[in-house]
C-alpha cells in the first residue's frame, strides 16, 4: 500500500544500510480503530499500544487498553534462556482474564453487581488491581 510505502521509506539514507524503529503515533477519528489509517497502520507495524480515552479520563496512567495492544513479536522474545517456560501460558491466561473481566464489567452495568456470581467478582476484581 502507499501508506506502508511511506513506513518503509522514512529514515532510508541513500547508500547506507541500517534500520529505524518508528513509533507512529495516530489519532483516529472519533476512537475509531476500524479508520483505515489506524488499521492499515497495525497491520504494517510490529505491534501497536492502545491509549484510551476513557481510561485517560479516569485518571488511569499509562492509560493503556491491554486488550486491543498487541505485540507480533512477543514470539520471538520468550522461551528458552530468555523468559520463564510458562511466559506464553501465563499471557494468555491473563488476557483470558482481562476479557472476561471486561464483559463482566459491562454485565454489571445491565444487572447490577448483586446479580454476579462469586466468580464474576473475581473476575471483576481482577479487572480493577
Amino acid at each position: 500500500t502507499d501508506l506502508a510505502s511511506i513506513y518503509e521509506r522514512a529514515g532510508r539514507v541513500e547508500g547506507r544500510s541500517g534500520s529505524i524503529t518508528q513509533i507512529p503515533i495516530l489519532t483516529m477519528p472519533n476512537d475509531d480503530i476500524t479508520h483505515p489509517i489506524p488499521d492499515l497502520t497495525g497491520y504494517i507495524t510490529e505491534g501497536q499500544i492502545y491509549v484510551d480515552r476513557q481510561l485517560h479520563n479516569r485518571q488511569i496512567y499509562p492509560p493503556i487498553n491491554v486488550l486491543p495492544s498487541l505485540s507480533r513479536l512477543m514470539k520471538s522474545a520468550i522461551g528458552v534462556n530468555m523468559t520463564r517456560e510458562d511466559h506464553s501460558d501465563v499471557s494468555n491466561q491473563l488476557y483470558a482474564c482481562y476479557a472476561i473481566g471486561k464483559d463482566v464489567q459491562a454485565m454489571k452495568a445491565v444487572v447490577g453487581e448483586e446479580a454476579l456470581s462469586p466468580e464474576d467478582l473475581l473476575y471483576l476484581e481482577f479487572l480493577t488491581k
